[in-house]
């Protein structure tokens, strides 16, 4: 489990490898992941983008943005979260997942939260010590 906490929103996400989604023979892995985002502030909060930066284990990276999540842009009350699941494919056995959410306030105050870097890996992953 990976959190990160910006300005009270505590984000948790938890991957979690898809081996009857993936096709390990073809290069294809598929990771699902879940994500919490609890309002431990004093204010409401809405969900209005989306960033990620996903970047295999070959050093092939992605951007994507686009507006809420899962078809959503949720509001979140102090005291309150929001839960999503949601996937991503890589053609590697392992990546990484870094990213934020746009936030604003009632108030109109608008900041980025940091969703946590957090590790895709499968047991296909070739692991090296160094």
């Amino acid at each position: 489990m990976y959190q990160a906490v910006t300005r009270g929103i505590r984000i948790t996400v938890e991957p979690q490898f898809v081996e009857d989604q993936s096709t390990p023979d073809e290069g294809y892995f598929f990771w699902s992941y879940t994500v919490d985002i609890a309002n431990e502030s004093q204010d409401a909060v809405q969900l209005t983008s989306r960033y990620w930066q996903i970047t295999d284990s070959d050093g092939r990276s992605e951007e994507v943005r686009g507006p809420g999540v899962v078809g959503q842009t949720p509001s979140i009350p102090p005291g309150e979260s929001f839960t999503y699941t949601s996937g991503c494919p890589l053609a590697t056995p392992s990546g990484i997942m870094s990213g934020s959410y746009k936030m604003a306030t009632e108030e109109g105050d608008v900041f980025d939260a940091v969703v946590p870097a957090f590790s895709l890996d499968c047991d296909y992953a070739v692991r090296t010590v160094n």
